[in-house]
């Protein structure tokens, strides 16, 4: 086996089939540009497309891409599966509709060069730059006030793009024990809880497509599942 690589991106990719070997290249182009090396982990989860034949191409073609896949339309599965794998130093998650490198740069400067342990890119906090329809940055703002009243959070963001260094998270990741819409929170929420670092920075929200699950059709998810985070985060 190489060795491991010093920072692991990790995307999870659902139905992706339209935009999935474009942004790949897109990213290994831009990724040029950094001076470490990296693996990039595919994480499909239930396409019911071609992306799981394209991302097994792009696998074969590009050696630091690995593909992975979870079986079923779980976005909280196939984050957790990603970063349970991931064998870098540091762990990058991102979308594949953002692919927002200039937040890898931040993100790593305060990694690498500080104590900090995690960090969020908000789209909510004073200098970021959300360009989504008015009603998903109100989606994202009612959720956001859901987490600060059930589960005491002080952040202003919990799904936006993050970074951490692996060895301080991994663990968190394994005790985290919702999936779907919610890992991604239950993920921040634990480690602030645990007491590791967690810093937000602003970053800007530039997506290429709409979202691929309609939004209406996730709030009772979502909110039955806030209820079961503020439980299950405060059990410990």
């Amino acid at each position: 086996m190489p060795d491991a690589p010093h920072v692991s991106i990790v995307i999870p990719v659902y139905n992706e089939e339209g935009i999935l070997r474009g942004s790949v290249l897109e990213l290994e182009e831009k990724l040029r540009g950094f001076d470490w090396s990296y693996e990039l982990l595919l994480c499909e989860n239930g396409s019911r497309d071609r992306t799981v034949e394209i991302g097994r191409e792009i696998e074969i073609e590009h050696p630091k891409v690995r593909m992975l896949s979870a079986g079923a339309p779980n976005y909280g599965l196939a984050m957790r599966m990603g970063i349970l794998e991931a064998r870098g130093t540091f762990v990058i998650c991102d979308e594949i509709d953002l692919l927002d490198t200039e937040f890898y740069a931040r993100a790593m400067a305060l990694l690498e060069r500080s104590d900090t342990d995690l960090v969020v890119g908000s789209k909510a906090m004073v200098g970021s730059n959300d360009q989504r329809p008015l009603f998903r940055r109100t989606a994202t703002r009612v959720y956001n006030g859901m987490l600060r009243v059930v589960c005491h959070y002080p952040g202003t963001d919990t799904h936006g793009l993050k970074a951490f260094r692996r060895e301080a998270l991994l663990e968190t990741a394994r005790r985290c024990v919702l999936d779907r819409d919610v890992f991604a929170s239950e993920f921040v929420i634990r480690a602030h809880r645990e007491g590791k670092k967690v810093v937000e920075i602003p970053f800007a929200v530039r997506e290429k497509r709409p979202p691929s699950i309609n939004l209406l059709k996730r709030v009772p998810h979502v909110i039955k599942s806030v209820a079961k985070l503020a439980i299950s985060v405060r059990r410990g």
